[in-house]
């Protein structure tokens, strides 16, 4: 029952994302298909993007970097961009997998719950630290949570598990967790690895991660993104091509997400670390420059 609640609210809250961008769109419809952007090229980008965002390689690094490249947007509609079109991709995400991923109910909302209020009310407090050594911390914590894995995977290091909840103070350090996953993400500091290793360290299954991070992204974003619709600070073009490809890209990672068994999660838990590590590590260098 709880299941179906939350599953009517993710349709409810980006129901009505939908209807805003959908009503910005047809009103700016001429301005949207003079974007300078080739359909099928933007379709591929979109499809193969949100592909890639499901197994939880963040899109806002890879749309930065071709955005910006092939001049498709200017700098100042990229952040607008990066949220908006990301919007209805992570619902299908969250769709798919809060209905198909055997998690603890309470272990979800707590996660859930705890990202989103992080994501709001965060920012007050991490706007008062210095960004760079968060961004330290974390990437250092990220590369040690992936060795501990690979040990674990030769056998070296009891870890991992698969466990489909928390209870007592494992789930109330998740909540405290979550809220500070959410709160950085407004920095530019992703929780999709930080939730998978978090997930892992627990010794919950790693499918897990998975409609966790979703679910928390899936009611956090929308709220944002119509604010930049309001303003006019978004790719129209760009959103339409990632609700319908970007989706379309979701499903098909979606399916075989659910048809690899734990061992290849962790393989892919993994990846995600290190690569989500070496992209702050690649940032930090380029803010010292």
């Amino acid at each position: 029952m709880i299941v179906k609640i939350i599953l009517a609210l993710v349709v409810i809250v980006n129901g009505i994302f939908a209807i805003t961008f959908i009503k910005d769109y047809i009103a700016h419809k001429e301005e949207a298909n003079n974007e300078p952007i080739k359909p099928i090229t933007l379709a591929i980008t979109e499809f193969i993007m949100f592909f890639l965002s499901t197994f939880g390689i963040s899109d806002f690094a890879i749309g930065t970097v071709i955005y910006s490249k092939f001049k498709w947007t200017d700098a100042k509609k990229l952040p607008g961009t990066l949220n908006a079109e990301c919007v209805i991709p992570v619902a299908v995400m969250a769709l798919a997998y809060i209905s198909s991923i055997d998690v603890d109910i309470t272990t979800l909302i707590v996660a859930i719950v705890a990202q989103v209020i992080g994501a709001y009310i965060g920012p007050r407090f991490v706007v008062k630290m210095n960004v760079n050594i968060i961004k330290m911390f974390i990437s250092t914590g990220l590369i040690i949570a992936a060795a501990l894995i690979l040990m674990g995977k030769f056998g070296l290091y009891p870890t991992g598990g698969d466990a489909n909840g928390l209870t007592g103070f494992k789930l109330i350090l998740l909540g405290i967790l979550s809220f500070a996953y959410g709160a950085l993400n407004n920095v530019g500091i992703g929780s999709y690895a930080l939730t998978m290793a978090t997930v892992y360290a627990f010794g919950l299954n790693p499918g897990i991660a998975f409609p966790i991070m979703m679910g928390a992204c899936t009611f956090s974003v929308p709220i944002g993104s119509m604010q930049f619709i309001k303003f006019d600070s978004y790719s129209r073009k760009i959103t339409l091509y990632a609700a319908i490809f970007g989706s379309i890209g979701v499903l098909f990672a979606a399916f075989i997400v659910k048809s690899l068994d734990v061992s290849m999660l962790q393989w892919i838990v993994v990846v995600v670390i290190i690569y989500s590590a070496f992209t702050i590590i690649n940032d930090l260098r380029k803010t010292k420059k």
